[in-house]
């Protein structure tokens, strides 16, 4: 490692934390008794009501088990992938020998499909065999070996099984001989990211060190000149896998992040997901490697994304023209992308980040992407998904206006493109890993959740650290510590953004917050006993939060906030005129009460605002006249618990 990255370590593994947190238990056990049955169902082509899915009959048919054509998008192969990386998680937590039997028949058939070089895609196995590695601008080839080789670290990692791990190392050799700068090979990439991040995966699972040298290969060559991809496409002559006919166009290269080599972009550009897998991989590999240059870019995206392009809910990708960032300060709320698997990269970023410094804005980020947009990705019954999670719906506007086609106000079951639903259940069934990072002698809490952790610092020593919080309704925390034996170590607390007086205390002793606090993290040292007990006070008091001038679609609007939820108010809460309607009073007191009824038990706030009502409008459609408001009370709820109640209008940014 060179100097100048100073890691903040690894994270404390999956299996040694346990997630016994009253609100967050609830999703885990979604996701293993729910989630992942359905998609298992789906993936068979056995739920009714929903768009075929063919993507275990696709590696049947590869296999030569059974007849067919290929049937739909080239990369369906992914879903498969992602949904066996969650079974890996949630067996590593909670075994399960029936599921653990499913996964391996899923396995066995993936193998059988696997070809005798290695290579495994059942689109180019079953439909186009003679046209391997022809098109990587379009055809995913890549990205859908990363998912897998993700799926068969996972997998090892919780059953110790081999059989899909041993396959997918056989693929990566595969790979490595085909790409490459040497004679006879292929100075290319992916068209859309995730083979570098997987890599790093199959190297840490493995120890091969040419796993990590074909990432990195991977990240040093997008970019290039010449544009492998526009090479490509000359190839080709201009035919496109989404194209009849060919194109005078050549590819796109900022959508696909290949405009510029990787160390020298500071701006996010391009498709949402792509970018922030490619920037997991760049922080990956700035760990293992130490390099300084990788690092800067890492953080000059991060900066541009957090601070210029990121929806207040952590939603990323302002247009659905190619699910993708525009400018700085483009956000509209109408219009918005926001496709939950964009944030569920911008978590992986922001986790990779923590890992390289202990900043607590990567902290604050991950926290409000996964409390607000990809909870909000997924009903409450586990079986229906947003794939765009936007910030204000008009239904009517959604069926009618072809601009905002793709703004749904209700969740479907499933999507012909269903990259979503099982990125959900990934990250869900993972979520212990996102708790807690080790460095020397120091415990980093990066985020409060009930649980139980067995963590190892250096020299050997080992605790167990039990955690007990109220959030996100109150902010209480407790963390009992427990060292084998008492020892001298540090407990790196995060302080929230959204918490401007946080309080410590050790044994009932007040801790002085503000002389240990570094980047947002209260760092205790002392030696640690057998029981002693941390207590966090993180007061919460609903905000009205507002927008950098720049963006103009919130000017004159303000957003709710308490603790690290956003809240949104619904028609069916708010009925009486349009919620554009809606005028929120910023010098009256807003209440924060516990509702039981709403859907499970939640905090909602109220407040009075005013309602200017369509009965008192004495113009036709423009008038001189001036609009005439009558009080109400408004309530808003959690932004994740939105569209559970119908369909009906939603707004996250209102009136002032």
């Amino acid at each position: 490692m060179k100097a100048g990255i100073q890691t903040t370590g690894k994270p404390v593994q999956l299996e040694h934390v346990k997630i016994t947190d009253e609100f967050w238990s609830d999703y885990v056990k979604l996701v293993r008794e729910v989630v992942i049955p359905y998609q298992y169902e789906t993936l068979h082509d056995r739920v009714p009501g929903v768009e075929p899915s063919h993507a275990i009959r696709n590696f049947r048919i590869a296999a030569g088990e059974e007849q067919g054509e290929f049937y739909g998008f080239v990369f369906q192969d992914s879903d498969v992938a992602k949904w066996l990386e969650a079974v890996g998680y949630s067996l590593a937590v909670h075994p399960d020998p029936g599921l653990e039997k499913r996964a391996d028949e899923v396995i066995d058939l993936v193998v059988r499909a696997q070809q005798p070089d290695g290579y495994l895609n059942t689109f180019f196995t079953v439909k186009e065999p003679g046209k391997r590695w022809t098109n990587l601008t379009d055809c995913h080839e890549l990205y859908c070996a990363g998912h897998m080789m993700e799926a068969a670290a996972a997998y090892y990692r919780a059953t110790g099984k081999r059989k899909l791990l041993d396959a997918m190392c056989r693929f990566a050799d595969h790979i490595a001989e085909v790409f490459g700068t040497g004679e006879g090979q292929l100075p290319g990439y992916d068209g859309h990211q995730e083979i570098e991040l997987a890599l790093v995966k199959l190297y840490q699972a493995t120890g091969v060190e040419k796993y990590l040298k074909l990432a990195q290969y991977f990240i040093d060559q997008r970019g290039a000149e010449p544009s492998f991809l526009t090479e490509e496409w000359k190839k080709r002559g201009g035919l496109g896998h989404w194209s009849p006919v060919p194109s005078k166009n050549p590819p796109n290269l900022s959508y696909h992040q290949a405009h510029q080599p990787v160390r020298e972009q500071e701006t996010a550009v391009g498709h949402a997901v792509r970018a922030v897998y490619m920037y997991t991989a760049m922080a990956d590999l700035a760990a293992y490697t130490g390099d300084e240059s990788l690092f800067g870019a890492c953080r000059r995206l991060w900066d541009n994304i957090v601070h210029k392009q990121m929806y207040i809910t952590g939603g990323i990708g302002s247009t659905h023209h190619g699910e993708a960032f525009t400018f700085d300060y483009d956000l509209p709320n109408d219009t918005v992308y926001a496709e939950t698997c964009a944030s569920i990269g911008l978590i992986f970023f922001a986790s990779r980040m923590l890992r390289l410094e202990a900043r607590s804005e990567y902290a604050d980020v991950l926290e409000r992407a996964l409390y607000n947009t990809v909870i909000a990705g997924m009903a409450r019954d586990g079986r229906h998904f947003f794939y765009v999670n936007p910030l204000e719906v008009w239904p009517k506007a959604s069926r009618g206006n072809p601009g905002k086609h793709h703004v749904k106000p209700v969740r479907p079951g499933w999507f012909s493109c269903a990259c979503c639903p099982p990125n959900v259940a990934r990250l869900l069934s993972s979520l212990g890993e996102y708790l807690f990072t080790v460095k020397e002698k120091t415990l980093f809490v990066h985020l409060y959740m009930g649980g139980e952790a067995e963590v190892e610092l250096d020299g050997g020593m080992t605790a167990q650290l039990r955690m007990a919080s109220s959030l996100p309704w109150q902010g209480k925390v407790s963390l009992e510590v427990t060292p084998v034996s008492a020892d001298n170590f540090t407990l790196a607390l995060r302080l929230p953004a959204w918490c401007s007086a946080p309080q410590v205390t050790v044994n009932g002793e007040t801790v002085d917050v503000g002389a240990c606090v570094r980047d947002g993290y209260a760092y205790v040292e002392r030696v640690w006993s057998p029981g002693d007990r941390v207590e966090l006070d993180l007061p919460m008091l609903p905000q009205l939060v507002r927008s950098h001038p720049q963006l103009r679609a919130n000017a004159g609007r303000v957003a709710i906030q308490r603790g690290p939820l956003v809240y949104a108010v619904e028609e069916v809460d708010n009925g009486g005129g349009p919620l554009s309607s809606l005028v929120i009073r910023k010098d009256a007191p807003m209440e924060a009460r516990f509702d039981a009824a709403l859907l499970g038990g939640a905090v909602v706030i109220e407040g009075p605002a005013v309602l200017e009502e369509e009965s008192g409008w004495s113009g036709g459609l423009y008038s001189a006249s001036e609009k005439k408001g009558v009080p109400v009370k408004f309530k808003a709820i959690p932004y994740y618990l939105w569209g559970n109640r119908g369909e009906g209008e939603m707004a996250v940014w209102l009136r002032e």
